[in-house]
């Protein structure tokens, strides 16, 4: 038995192939793809993986996660996907390029660019719709000007967020509105474009019905790699691995047992209180994992097994039409949620399949 429970088997080689695939697949239209790494805490052998097939620049959401990447030896452009005014020195000394929407922020970055003895270049994230990130359409020249003052930064680009937080879905609309902001802002003020990165994972419908792709030359994809789908409808990218991580957790019991709980009723350890269907007597077996592991919801189990709930420390599931011993492996697909939260858990170990090496 494998002395690692719970654990998540994580393909590098599947990694590295979906990039390759996706690499080529918008390279034909002149599109450079970051890979996402946030999902994975940063783990550099994937960034490698990502690396190796084809992404152009790492983007994280979170500088330690950069820090990990770039102590471990990974090389690339590393891209911040979030930035904190707090975290202005450090951006400036981590980071190669920045996504931002506020002045104060960028006046910062470019005080400590000024300081270190360099010139940082970002990316401006203008509101489509979805209303997480963004500066308003009516607010980019304004935004621009003063942002062209500051000389330790440098715009290298614009770009947009979709389907993340509103569920806007990134169509040919919103991606003709990008490019027209380009060429606008290209036209009023003189300067070069190089980045317009249109999207993430979303992206992949858009991209596949587009007659031509406008300005667009760069997306942020993480799930699309990782899991191999696209994300308006979670539906499998053809050519591409989607089950590069598994997560295995041990059964710590194994009983026949009723379905429907006896006793009073009252709230459980998270506040609820629960409704049961009345199914007889059924074969239950317990896992030794719990929320505290993994985001319960993102588990896809196995072998017609159902999840029944979780606590802290233990998941249920109905084993009726599936003998399970105590000590038997349960294998689990995730969701983009379930890896997240997996790849965060100090309690679920990580074994790497293939090699993806960091010189």
């Amino acid at each position: 038995m494998n002395a690692f429970m719970p654990r998540i088997e994580i393909s590098l080689d599947q990694i590295r192939h979906n990039a390759e695939i996706l690499s080529t697949l918008y390279g034909h239209q002149g599109i450079s793809l970051m890979g996402v790494s946030k999902a994975t805490l940063g783990e550099p052998s994937i960034a490698e993986a990502m690396i190796q097939g084809g992404v152009k620049f790492i983007a994280d959401s979170r500088l330690e996660n950069i820090q990990k990447m770039k102590n471990a030896g990974v090389s690339t452009q590393f891209v911040l996907l979030r930035t904190a005014l707090s975290q202005a020195e450090t951006v400036i000394k981590n980071v190669d390029i920045s996504l931002n929407t506020e002045l104060e922020t960028v006046r910062e970055l470019s005080h400590y660019a000024k300081v270190h003895g360099t010139v940082h270049q970002i990316i401006l994230m203008v509101e489509l719709g979805d209303l997480r990130e963004g500066i308003l359409p009516r607010d980019l020249p304004q935004f621009i000007s003063t942002t062209l003052d500051l000389t330790h930064i440098k715009i290298i680009g614009i770009g947009c967020n979709l389907a993340c937080y509103g569920g806007i879905k990134p169509d040919h609309q919103k991606m003709n509105e990008l490019s027209r902001l380009a060429d606008a802002i290209e036209k009023e003020f003189k300067i070069k474009l190089d980045i317009i990165s249109g999207g993430n994972s979303a992206n992949y419908e858009w991209y596949e019905s587009a007659q031509n792709v406008g300005r667009i030359n760069n997306l942020r994809l993480g799930e699309s790699i990782l899991l191999g789908c696209e994300t308006v409808n979670r539906q499998a990218i053809p050519g591409l691995h989607t089950s590069a991580f598994h997560l295995i957790a041990e059964v710590i019991e194994s009983k026949s047992k009723p379905s429907l709980p006896y006793g009073e009723s009252c709230q459980t350890a998270f506040g609820k209180i629960p409704t049961f269907c009345d199914r007889g007597i059924h074969l239950r077996v317990i896992l030794a994992l719990g929320r505290q592991d993994i985001l319960v919801s993102g588990l896809r189990p196995h072998n017609n097994l159902e999840i029944l709930g979780a606590s802290s420390d233990h998941v249920v599931l109905d084993s009726e039409n599936y003998d399970l011993q105590v000590g038997s492996e349960v294998m689990f697909d995730l969701d983009y949620g379930g890896l997240l939260s997996a790849m965060t858990s100090p309690f679920i170990k990580k074994k790497f399949l293939g090699v993806a090496q960091v010189p």
